[in-house]
């Protein structure tokens, strides 16, 4: 539709287009034209009278030259001028040796200095005082008569005999430039002008005219034909806008806005869309209803998924506690010390590998992993209840920020705060071990810190190292990919573990 009306209205507007520009074309030829012929005339008018100043002032000061001259002739060289020119035109004539011969006699001072009244140029414009001098030597070259012409007698020979608006007129004698009447074009708009040379002289007239102000009618002449293809661009738009592009858009957002498991219709309030919107609109819910169906099938699915993977670690964790207990009766019955303490080492492990199970299954909504400071705690209370005999009193302080690792990061973690605590309650069962994990510098990272005085080097801690917990620590840090930091000294163990985010 949009393009239909457009199409019909085309031909009306482009020849209603062609013609106002072609009358505007015409009309702005015509002025040019014109602004030439002013501009032509006006500079041989002004050239003529400097000519006619400058003949009579050349016979007088030619005849001062020979000797001949009286002061009479200084009155009727005034008079002349002052007949022909406006009150303000004034004269002088110099000798080379700076006398003044005669001039206007109303006290007026020329302000040339001497060394500059024989120049050779025969004109020059005084922008600042607003004066143009005319230069009339002798046939000896020994005076000189300058001419001064103001703006208003220049103006005056210069208005054209055509009557043109908003004339403005201007000499220019290289970069010199003198406004000498006229109204002065406005920055903005755009202005025509034409350049004549000034005989006898260098300078050059200007004349500008700038253009008239858009008037109503002429602003309808030349936007006619765009108001008229506005109107049909404007009726094209409120067809296609009220058919096509509004069920479009309503169509958009409820597609944006879906979310799974919605059942979408998108056009139901609707009343004037297209037929293929509305086809299309009726898919989108067919497909929605699809979806949603999927959805709720899903979401079945997963939630056996999930009731089957809790009876997994339920009785997985029944498992390890029956192990647990297992070898909790069997340490009882147990009569050799050492059968005793191999049970209970045992146990302990199991227990670790219980702490890290019941920990993963406690973050496995969310999915967040397994989290260190829980499992750390719970670690230390359970090795407190299975310590060797000697050491029930054993202290173990925990220090972690909350941080998550996964399960196969957190089951290494665990046996080896077991083993390194262990370690210590049998090198020494009064120390203290200081637990902490704290993030490192690198982001994913974390150190894993275990402290006491315990392990210092010691023969006891060395012989504890070589016979087995080496080994086992060793091949702990291998599981977690990094080297365990042993400090003899300070009798601390670090290593590196590997964080969730």
């Amino acid at each position: 539709m949009f393009v239909l009306l457009t199409l019909a209205l085309l031909p009306l507007g482009v020849v209603a287009l062609v013609a106002s520009l072609q009358s505007i074309r015409a009309a702005d030829v015509e002025k040019k034209a014109l602004l030439r012929i002013a501009a032509t005339q006006s500079a041989r008018k002004l050239g003529a009278e400097l000519m006619s100043d400058q003949t009579a002032l050349k016979l007088a000061i030619n005849t001062f030259a020979v000797g001949r001259g009286d002061p009479d002739m200084c009155h009727r060289a005034d008079s002349f001028l002052r007949s022909r020119a406006s009150s303000d035109t004034r004269f002088a004539v110099y000798m080379r040796d700076g006398r003044r011969i005669c001039g206007s006699y109303d006290g007026w001072r020329d302000g040339i200095p001497p060394e500059r009244r024989f120049d050779p140029a025969a004109a020059e414009l005084i922008p600042h005082r607003g004066l143009l001098m005319i230069r009339t030597l002798s046939n000896d070259k020994r005076l000189v008569a300058l001419t001064f012409y103001d703006r208003a007698y220049l103006d005056q020979v210069t208005d054209p005999a055509s009557s043109l608006q908003n004339r403005h007129t201007l000499l220019q004698q290289g970069k010199k430039r003198m406004d000498i009447g006229g109204v002065l074009a406005v920055q903005g708009r755009s202005v025509d002008s034409v350049s004549a040379p000034l005989p006898p002289t260098d300078i050059t007239l200007t004349m500008v005219v700038r253009d008239p102000p858009v008037t109503l009618a002429r602003a309808l002449s030349l936007f006619l034909p765009l108001v008229m293809w506005f109107a049909a661009a404007a009726i094209g738009w409120f067809v296609v806008n009220r058919l096509l592009i509004r069920p479009l858009v309503t169509l958009r957002r409820a597609v944006a806005a879906y979310r799974p498991g919605e059942v979408m219709e998108p056009l139901k309030r609707m009343r004037t869309p297209a037929l293929e919107i509305a086809d299309l609109g009726n898919t989108f819910r067919e497909i929605s209803e699809d979806v949603a169906t999927h959805e709720a099938e899903m979401a079945d699915s997963l939630e056996r998924q999930r009731r089957l993977t809790r009876e997994v670690h339920h009785r997985v964790k029944n498992n390890l506690q029956i192990i647990a207990s297992l070898i909790n009766l069997h340490s009882r019955s147990a009569e050799a010390p050492e059968a005793v303490d191999a049970y209970a080492s045992i146990q302990r492990r199991v227990d670790a590998l219980s702490v890290v199970h019941r920990n993963h299954y406690a973050e496995l909504e969310e999915n967040k992993g397994v989290g260190v400071r829980a499992l750390v705690s719970e670690l230390c209370a359970s090795l407190r209840a299975t310590a060797p005999s000697g050491a029930g009193n054993a202290s173990l302080l925990v220090d972690s920020d909350q941080l998550y690792v996964t399960q196969d990061v957190a089951v290494p973690v665990a046996f080896l705060i077991t083993e390194l605590v262990e370690l210590a309650m049998l090198t020494d069962p009064g120390s203290t071990v200081r637990i902490s994990v704290h993030s490192a510098e690198e982001a994913g990272h974390a150190t894993l810190l275990i402290a006491s005085a315990a392990y210092r080097a010691s023969p006891r801690m060395h012989a504890y190292l070589e016979a087995r917990f080496g080994r086992i620590l060793t091949g702990l840090s291998r599981q977690l990919r990094a080297p365990l930091l042993y400090d003899e000294n300070d009798g601390s163990y670090a290593i590196d573990i590997m964080v969730n985010g």
